[in-house]
C-alpha cells in the first residue's frame, strides 16, 4: 500500500513536470510571436527602401549637439541600426563593420565617405549611451558618427531606411543591415548580415566615387540565412545565432521521463501482485 502511494506521487510529480514544461514555453511561444518580426515581410520591407531619398531628420551626436542627415550628402554615406543594450549582436555586427571600413579607408582614404551609426532603442539610446557604447568597443574611425533620434522621429527614420525592429523579451528581433546612401542622400544599396565583406561595400562605393550608377545587388540564395530575427538566439560558445531547440528537448525529456515512470509503476504493480509475492516466498 505504502508503495503504491509513492508510485502514485511519483507520477503526480512527473505529470507537474510536464506541464511546467510545456504551459510556461507555449505562453512565451505565443507573446513572442506576437512581438517578432516576419522574415518576408522584414527583408520585402528592407528592398522597398532601396532608390529611396531618406528624409532630413535632425537627431543629435554623442555631445548632444544637433545633426541633420542632409549635412552627410556630398560624399557617399554608411548607414547602421544599433541599440546599446545589446551585449551581443550589436557589438558584434558593430566590429565586423569596424574592420571594413578600415580595410575600406586605407583604400579609399579616411575622408572619402562617412559612417553612421543609429541608436533606436529610445530614450535609452541617448546621446550619452552611444558615446560609452562607442568608447567600450574602441571605434573611434574618422568620419564615424553616433546618432540618437527622438522618440518622435525614430519611426519615421526606420521607415525611411527601411529598418524592421520589434521589442521581445530578450530585446529586439530586427534585421542585420547596412545602408549605403549616394552623395544625394538616396540608398543605393542594402548589405545584410553578421559579418560584412570588404567587397559587398567596397565595390559600391567605388562606383560611387567614381561617378558610375551602382549595379543592382542579385539577391543572394542565403540572403534569408544572413538576416538576424524571428527563432534564433545567442550562443555564447561560437558567439553566433542559432535556431532554439530548447522547448522540444525539454518536451521530450519530459515525455520520456513521464514513460519511465510508468514503466517503473507497472514493474513495481506485477512485483507486488499476491502471486508474485507467494511464489516469491515459495522460490525462499
Amino acid at each position: 500500500m505504502h508503495t503504491t502511494a509513492l508510485l502514485r506521487g511519483y507520477l503526480a510529480v512527473a505529470l507537474c513536470l510536464v506541464m511546467g514544461l510545456l504551459l510556461p514555453h507555449s505562453s512565451q511561444a505565443a507573446s513572442h510571436t506576437d512581438m517578432g518580426l516576419d522574415r518576408d515581410m522584414a527583408l520585402r520591407l528592407s528592398q522597398e527602401a532601396v532608390g529611396r531619398k531618406v528624409g532630413d531628420h535632425t537627431l543629435l551626436d554623442r555631445e548632444g549637439r544637433p545633426v541633420r542627415l542632409s549635412s552627410y550628402r556630398g560624399k557617399p554615406l554608411l548607414v547602421s541600426f544599433i541599440y546599446t543594450g545589446c551585449f551581443q549582436v550589436c557589438p558584434t555586427t558593430t566590429r565586423s563593420l569596424q574592420e571594413t571600413v578600415q580595410g575600406l579607408q586605407k583604400v579609399f582614404g579616411t575622408s572619402q565617405f562617412n559612417v553612421v551609426s543609429i541608436g533606436f532603442n529610445q530614450p535609452d539610446d541617448s546621446p550619452v549611451a552611444l558615446k560609452a557604447f562607442a568608447a567600450q568597443y574602441q571605434i573611434n574611425q574618422p568620419s564615424w558618427e553616433f546618432l540618437s533620434p527622438s522618440m518622435s522621429t525614430i519611426g519615421a527614420i526606420a521607415k525611411d531606411f527601411g529598418f524592421v525592429y520589434a521589442p521581445t523579451p530578450a530585446g529586439f528581433d530586427h534585421v542585420l543591415q547596412v545602408s549605403l546612401l549616394d552623395a544625394d542622400g538616396r540608398i543605393v544599396r542594402q548589405i545584410y548580415g553578421e559579418s560584412i565583406k570588404p567587397a559587398e561595400i567596397g565595390e559600391p562605393i567605388k562606383q560611387l566615387l567614381s561617378g558610375m550608377p551602382v549595379e543592382p545587388a542579385t539577391m543572394l540564395d542565403d540572403v534569408m540565412d544572413r538576416i538576424r530575427i524571428l527563432c534564433t538566439v545567442y550562443d555564447p560558445k561560437t558567439g553566433s545565432y542559432r535556431v532554439d531547440y530548447t522547448l522540444p528537448i525539454q518536451i521530450a525529456g519530459g515525455v520520456t521521463f513521464f514513460i519511465l515512470m510508468l514503466v517503473f509503476f507497472f514493474n513495481e504493480w506485477r512485483s507486488n501482485r499476491p502471486g508474485a509475492r507467494s511464489k516469491g516466498a515459495r522460490s525462499v
